[in-house]
C-alpha cells in the first residue's frame, strides 16, 4: 500500500456524529420553515437558519470527506493493479489532506458538554511582576486574537486597560463563532513565561505570569438571579491604546459583585447602556461558571475573593531562554516552535486537552 486505508480511518470516528439522526434533524428544520407563521417570531426564524446552515456545512464537509476516502482507495487500487508508482504524489496529497479535515472533524465529536458550541469570552489579567507581566498578558492577547482570526472567528474587544509603562493590565474579547467555547475552555488558567526581559538593562532571566479565564457567552434564555442590591455599578472614561476597538468617552461601565468580588468591565460600546448590558452578560456568565464549580444552586451562596491567581499552578509554560518550549502541564503536549505558538497555533494544545478531558484526565 502507498499509504494507509483512508477508509478505516475515516469509520473509526465517524459514528459519534450520527449522520443520519443530523440529515433527519436537517429535514425536521426545512419541514419547520415551510409552516405558516414560521417568520412571524423573527428570532426564532433566524437561530432555525443558522442551525440548518450549521448541519448543511457539517454535511457538506462529511460529504468532500468521503470523496476523498473513495479516491485514495481508488488510486490505490489502480497503483496496485497497474505497478503504477507515479501516482503516489498524488495519492499523498489527498491523503495529507484528508488526515488534516478528518482530525478536525473528529476533534469536533469532542465537544459535546452544554455550552460548547456557543461564543468565548476570554479574559487576560497580568499577574505580579510589572511591566514584564503586562508585556506577556498583551501577548497572550495577540496570541488568542492570531488563532481567532485563523478560525475566521470574530473577535470583539470589550475591555482594555492599558497602563502607561507598557503591556496591558488586562482585556476582554468576545470570540464569536461555532464551537468557540468548545475550542478554548481549556485555556483557562495561568500562563507562565520564562525569558531574557528586554525591560532589564543587566538582560537577566525574569519569569512572568498572566492568568486567562474563558466563559460561555450564555443564551438568552439562560438567566442569572442576581440580587441588584449585591451590585456596584461605576462608569468612568474609556482609556487606553487600542485604537479602533476603544471608544473613548465616558461611558465606560464597571460591575462590582460584591459577595464575590467579582469585576467586570465594558468600555468598547458607544453608549453606557450598551455597555452595561455587555457587563451583565459577561457577570452572569462569570457567576454560573462559579456556581457551576462550586456546586450550588443559588448565586446568593456564592462568597468570597474569587479574584486572586494562583501562581502555583499554571497550565502552561512558555520558555523563550535558555532554550524554546512550550509544554502543557496537564497533557504533556509540547513544542519547540514557541513564535508558532505565539502566532496562534494552539491546535495542538487544544486537541490534547480535549482528549485528555474526554478521558477524565483533568
Amino acid at each position: 500500500m502507498i499509504c494507509p486505508s483512508a477508509e478505516s480511518s475515516y469509520q473509526s470516528w465517524v459514528s459519534p456524529f450520527d449522520l443520519a439522526n443530523l440529515k433527519l434533524k436537517l429535514e425536521e428544520l426545512n419541514y419547520q420553515m415551510e409552516v405558516p407563521g414560521f417568520w412571524d417570531d423573527m428570532e426564532f426564524a433566524q437561530k432555525t437558519m443558522q442551525d440548518k446552515k450549521r448541519m448543511e456545512t457539517k454535511l457538506e464537509r462529511f460529504s468532500a470527506l468521503e470523496k476523498d476516502v473513495d479516491d485514495v482507495e481508488e488510486l490505490i487500487q489502480l497503483a496496485e493493479e497497474e505497478n503504477d508508482d507515479s501516482l503516489a504524489e498524488e495519492i499523498q496529497t489527498i491523503y495529507h489532506s484528508y488526515q488534516e479535515r478528518s482530525e478536525a472533524m473528529r476533534i469536533e465529536t469532542l465537544l459535546s458538554e452544554e455550552y460548547d458550541k456557543n461564543n468565548a469570552i476570554l479574559s487576560v489579567h497580568a499577574g505580579a511582576g510589572g511591566t514584564d507581566a503586562q508585556d506577556w498578558t498583551e501577548m497572550l492577547l495577540r496570541m488568542y486574537t492570531r488563532y481567532a482570526e485563523a478560525k475566521e472567528y470574530q473577535v470583539k474587544f470589550l475591555d482594555y486597560q492599558d497602563d502607561n509603562e507598557g503591556g496591558i493590565k488586562s482585556a476582554t474579547l468576545l470570540i464569536s463563532g461555532e464551537n468557540a467555547y468548545g475550542y478554548l475552555k481549556n485555556e483557562k488558567g495561568v500562563h507562565r513565561l520564562v525569558r531574557i526581559s528586554p525591560f532589564d538593562s543587566s538582560g537577566r532571566r525574569h519569569t512572568s505570569f498572566a492568568s486567562v479565564d474563558v466563559m460561555p457567552e450564555l443564551p438568552d434564555t439562560v438567566t442569572v438571579d442576581i440580587d441588584p442590591k449585591d451590585l456596584r455599578i461605576d462608569t468612568y472614561r474609556s482609556s487606553g491604546a487600542g485604537g479602533q476597538h476603544i471608544n473613548k468617552t465616558d461611558s465606560a461601565v464597571r460591575i462590582t459583585h460584591i459577595p464575590t468580588n467579582i469585576v467586570v468591565s465594558c468600555q468598547n460600546e458607544r453608549s453606557q447602556h450598551q455597555n452595561r448590558e455587555f457587563a451583565m452578560k459577561v457577570l452572569m456568565a462569570r457567576l454560573y461558571e462559579l456556581a457551576k464549580q462550586e456546586h450550588k444552586d443559588k448565586i446568593a451562596d456564592l462568597a468570597g475573593d474569587y479574584n486572586q491567581i494562583t501562581w502555583g499552578s499554571q497550565i502552561r509554560s512558555y520558555v523563550f531562554h535558555p532554550y524554546s518550549l512550550v509544554k502543557d502541564h496537564r497533557t504533556g503536549f509540547e513544542t519547540s516552535q514557541v513564535q508558532s505558538v505565539m502566532d496562534g497555533n494552539l491546535d495542538g494544545f487544544i486537541n490534547a486537552a480535549l482528549d485528555a478531558r474526554i478521558k477524565g484526565e483533568f
